[in-house]
């Protein structure tokens, strides 16, 4: 007798707490995309400051956020609780945005950017376990996908709302201008205050049955399987610079604002299209094929920033870029809850974006010293960062590649 196949999982299908968590992520990322995005092009347009600086002011905002991201994820496990420590750091991240508005210099900018990582270092952990504590196994991939693809259809919004509001006010200038952020800014407060919302009213903590042990401020518990991962993740993100150095290379090969944003908005466009996709994909053939595939297309992606000549070639790529967005970021978290016990998930998480925030100051560093490079130094110009850049995430996908073919995953 043939046995019946099994059934395609359904959005309508998804628990409570996945569709509250997505909703969240959604409002968020419409409010922080507006701003961030457009960031780095204030600090180099309005305030002239070079790109090594830029480079220390999101690796800073990044790797002490990292801090409370490992921190957060621990304490979530010990409390068995989730989704308040995701509220609080929602909440801080909104009021954050509001200071953006005041701020007049580099200090004050990288003071603001600082608060919004703390609240993102808060809520990540916490929240990546809620949404794991609250769906199968065999559905991590999807669930997964799903909210990545709410927080990148929220990204895409937030920026074909800037590119109205640059619009309407410099559709002519190349540069953006001062009164055209502070703008962006205020508007940017409204879905910063409905994510938080969103979060308190709609999700439900999901209790811990069964007789545990206190989970332990311990790397070593979390298994050899889980610790390779993470190392060889560390070895991408230290070639993964922070993605104000593709915006700057935008504009440096000829795009203007509303093209930059355009850009942008196409990016979230393919990156929202895949993730859904990509994560069902994960839980039919295994996260680390679909990983690899990820990191090749970055490789592939970086070395063309690297070679392009017109803006149109950057256009192309960037959009591109959404698919290893798609394709890795999601089936990332998903392989994290295989590799480790329930009660462990929330320090697993934080550990694994302690990581990346911790490598994204390096990283970042790096690329702003080899673009302009330092002191009398005039470093190697534009294109080197994404050559490192693709080198590294070549060496990272063939570790991946070998890493442990006896798991299935």
């Amino acid at each position: 007798m043939p046995q019946n196949k099994p059934q395609r999982p359904s959005i309508r299908d998804l628990p409570r707490n996945v569709w509250a968590v997505s909703l969240t992520s959604f409002f968020m990322d419409v409010s922080s995309e507006m701003v961030i995005n457009i960031l780095p092009l204030f600090l180099a347009n309005v305030l002239g400051i070079k790109t090594n600086l830029i480079g220390v002011i999101e690796g800073v905002a990044e790797a002490t956020a990292s801090i409370l991201k490992l921190f957060s994820g621990w304490l979530s496990d010990k409390l068995r609780a989730r989704k308040w420590l995701a509220v609080l750091g929602y909440g801080l991240s909104a009021l954050s945005k509001p200071f953006f508005y005041i701020a007049a210099s580099w200090e004050a900018i990288a003071g603001v950017r600082w608060v919004d990582r703390v609240g993102k270092g808060l809520r990540t952990a916490p929240r990546d376990a809620l949404v794991a504590d609250s769906i199968s196994p065999e559905q991590r991939g999807f669930a997964f996908g799903f909210h990545r693809a709410a927080d990148t259809l929220g990204a895409m919004f937030g920026i074909l709302i800037a590119i109205l509001i640059v619009w309407l006010a410099q559709s002519n200038s190349t540069l953006l201008g001062e009164s055209t952020f502070r703008t962006i800014v205020l508007v940017s407060i409204i879905p910063a205050v409905l994510a938080v919302i969103s979060l308190m009213a709609i999700a439900r903590e999901v209790p811990v049955t069964g007789q545990r042990d206190a989970p332990k401020f311990a790397f070593k518990a979390l298994g050899k399987p889980y610790m390779i991962f993470i190392a060889i993740v560390g070895v991408f993100t230290l070639g993964n610079s922070s993605d104000a150095f593709l915006v700057l290379r935008a504009q440096e090969r000829g795009l203007d604002v509303l093209g930059v944003l355009g850009m942008l908005a196409t990016f979230n466009l393919v990156y929202s299209l895949v993730s859904t996709p990509a994560g069902r994909l994960s839980d039919r053939i295994g996260r680390r094929k679909v990983i690899v595939a990820g990191w090749l297309i970055y490789a592939v992606i970086y070395l063309g920033f690297a070679i392009a000549q017109t803006a149109w070639q950057i256009w192309a790529l960037y959009a591109i870029y959404g698919a290893f967005y798609g394709l890795a970021y999601s089936t990332a978290n998903a392989l994290i809850a295989d590799l480790v016990p329930g009660e462990l998930r929330g320090t697993a998480y934080g550990t694994y974006n302690a990581v990346i925030g911790l490598l994204a100051f390096p990283a970042s560093v790096i690329a702003g010293v080899l673009w302009q490079g330092v002191g009398a130094w005039p470093g190697f110009g534009p294109s080197a960062p994404f050559m490192f850049g693709g080198v590294m995430a070549l060496i990272a996908a063939g570790l991946m590649a070998a890493w442990l073919p006896q798991i299935k995953t």
